[in-house]
């Protein structure tokens, strides 16, 4: 494991304990996600349901959670009582739960990390990252994620810790569950961002947050329920295969159980909203035309932001899915 700073080398940390401490500042996501949906969030929020700004709705669901941008813009503006966040990327649910039940420990551990990063030479740096990054990836990928502990809250550290040192704030890993991304070149990457830590906590005082599949939806969507989807985003073209969150394979078969569910909710009486990629906008594939050929259809443009080119970059179409 990495030689960690001494407890005594770290500045006195201030953390306020007032559960009034975070009112008024907007919780936001704490990792850089590919697929978030900080930039698209403006073009989401004018399709959220009425009912959410006349009060009428009670709970929020998010089954694919990912940086969660859109659960963090619910609960600033809006009166939710519950929240239920799903999720299959192990090391993100882990977190998320360290976040919710000992956020002054996993500051403490991120204030090390950073102290010590920040002190050493580009070579250093490499080492640091490179045994990190191999620690991490010894972690048990078949552990319990639902069931706390508390030797979690250095696994999560490393987390945050890889999301903000490594190449491009990518988060991918191989069919083995392993984190492979290299080492990024940020001269004063900010590792810890104790304001934000501390809003989010407070944010998932509301918040039920499992490691499971995102049918279990169903369990509890009902009239008071609004439901955001953003599952992996099925590829537009050979070369964006881009979906590497976890180890999990998210093909067309997983898409259709998707629409199903979807279907389902609604039938429960859920309003909902999905987002996608749009395969038109490379050749003539009507798939998700067809796949929710039931619903509101409309398309967005989106930012291409994890293409390693920066010419590749630029505004592509995304769909948004409703059923209201």
């Amino acid at each position: 494991m990495i030689n960690q700073v001494k407890p005594q080398q770290i500045k006195q940390l201030s953390i306020l304990e007032d559960d009034n401490y975070q009112d008024g500042l907007k919780p936001s996501p704490v990792l850089k996600w590919a697929g978030g949906k900080t930039q698209l969030l403006p073009e989401i929020k004018k399709q959220y349901p009425q009912q959410l700004q006349q009060g009428k709705i009670k709970t929020y669901i998010e089954p694919f959670f990912g940086g969660g941008a859109v659960f963090f813009d619910i609960y600033h503006n809006f009166e939710i009582e519950q929240a239920y966040l799903f999720d299959k990327n192990i090391e993100l649910i882990i977190l998320y739960k360290v976040i919710q039940n000992d956020v002054n420990a996993l500051i403490e551990e991120l204030s090390i990390l950073e102290s010590k990063y920040l002190t050493l030479d580009t070579e250093n740096r490499k080492e640091f990252y490179y045994q990190l990054r191999d620690d991490y990836n010894t972690f048990d990928k078949q552990t319990d994620a639902n069931n706390y502990r508390q030797e979690w809250i250095n696994r999560a550290a490393y987390t945050i810790f890889l999301n903000k040192t490594c190449f491009n704030g990518l988060y991918r890993v191989n069919s083995k569950g392993y984190f492979n991304v290299p080492m990024g070149r940020y001269k004063k990457p900010k590792i810890l961002n104790q304001d934000n830590l501390i809003a989010v906590h407070e944010s998932f005082k509301i918040v039920e947050i499992q490691h499971t599949d995102f049918a279990e939806v169903l369990n509890y969507a009902d009239e008071s329920t609004f439901i955001y989807y953003d599952p992996p985003y099925r590829p537009i073209s050979e070369t964006s295969n881009f979906n590497s969150y976890s180890s999990l394979e998210f093909n067309d078969d997983e898409q259709k159980r998707l629409r199903d569910v979807f279907t389902k909710t609604s039938k429960q009486g859920a309003l909902q909203i999905l987002s996608n990629s749009d395969p038109t906008n490379y050749i003539d594939d009507p798939f998700f035309d067809e796949l929710y050929q039931d619903f509101n259809i409309s398309r967005i443009l989106a930012s291409r932001m994890i293409n390693s080119k920066g010419k590749k970059r630029g505004k592509i179409r995304e769909i948004l899915v409703n059923n209201y």
